[in-house]
């Protein structure tokens, strides 16, 4: 984080897509400056209306929208977004995207493949984007992708600061990654509490389908985080977590930074032997009402982000929120 906090010109505006509002709000907080105003409505047949209603020629736009659920609505909502304020002359808008949708297809697998990743990139790109922030990209080579500068951002010592914070760490805890992708992730949360680690290998069969094949480092006794990017379906989390307590694991976490959750996430974890899920607020949280719900705790990571639009708008630099690799 910055040292003090850097002076805000007078063009600066910040905006809010419909992703997630909440967010939006407590970015503006902490900056200190009030979000833009602008009119986000549905045509009859659907299609998306948008009205900025203040002056934007001549400004610095930071644009907040993550691309998640509904995603192709709010995937479609930025591109008008960043057409509507490239005809309004906006001197630069940077792209906030908390969590960048699509991001699973990054290479081609099978023959006849899209990759569509890249193809979010270029539409992003070609829409009048001149810069993005992203924070945990589901695949590092994203980042190439664009052709254009991208801050990637870690949630990362944000979740290792709360473990901290609740006593999880040292050798009664065992940090895990899912899966062998995600072992630096979880290399560097293990170093950052001081705790062992350990890796279950598995493969998927199909997409949101995984079998549990081996567990590599002892689990025994142990308070185990398992640390991902994302929980989607949750079935990979909570087959983990069963796996790891037939291995006489004391208790299971489960952490993330982007909580996707789709059906039927929330009562696969209400059902199963995770303890508590912790994650980021860059997808809003859906289940507020839902019983299971006193499992989860939301992490914000308005701080991270306003820090990275204060500094990309004094033109300072932003290596210092990200030296840490996670």
């Amino acid at each position: 984080m910055a040292k003090k906090a850097l002076p805000i010109g007078k063009n600066l505006r910040v905006f809010a897509g419909s992703g997630n509002p909440a967010l939006a709000d407590s970015i503006a907080t902490e900056l200190g400056v009030p979000l833009g105003k602008m009119l986000v409505t549905r045509f009859a047949d659907g299609e998306i209306r948008v009205q900025v209603d203040e002056s934007a020629r001549g400004m610095d736009v930071f644009l907040i929208q993550p691309t998640c659920a509904p995603v192709n609505d709010n995937m479609m909502e930025l591109l008008i977004l960043l057409d509507a304020f490239r005809r309004a002359s906006a001197q630069r808008i940077t792209v906030v995207l908390p969590y960048y949708g699509y991001a699973r297809q990054d290479k081609k697998i099978k023959s006849r493949e899209p990759i569509t990743a890249r193809l979010v990139a270029d539409l992003i790109s070609e829409s009048g984007a001149n810069r993005v922030v992203c924070i945990d990209l589901h695949a590092k080579q994203i980042q190439g992708f664009f052709r254009l500068p991208v801050d990637h951002l870690y949630a990362g010592p944000i979740l290792g600061a709360h473990f901290k914070e609740v006593g999880l760490i040292n050798g009664d805890t065992c940090v895990v990654s899912p899966d062998e992708g995600g072992v630096t992730r979880a290399r560097t949360l293990a170093e950052t509490l001081q705790t062992p680690l350990a890796i279950i290998s598995k493969r998927r069969p199909a997409p949101n389908k995984v079998e549990i094949t081996e567990i590599i480092g002892d689990v025994f006794g142990k308070n185990c985080i398992i640390i991902d990017d994302m929980i989607d379906t949750g079935g990979s989390i909570v087959s983990g977590a069963q796996a790891l307590i037939a291995r006489g694991a004391a208790s299971v976490t489960a952490c993330c930074t982007h909580g996707v959750l789709s059906e039927p996430a929330i009562d696969r974890i209400s059902a199963s032997p995770i303890e508590r899920v912790v994650l980021t607020d860059t997808i809003p949280f859906r289940y507020a009402d839902h019983p299971a719900a006193s499992k989860f705790t939301v992490l914000s990571v308005a701080e991270l982000l306003a820090d990275a639009i204060r500094r990309i708008h004094c033109d300072d630099s932003v290596s210092e929120l990200f030296e840490k690799q996670w």
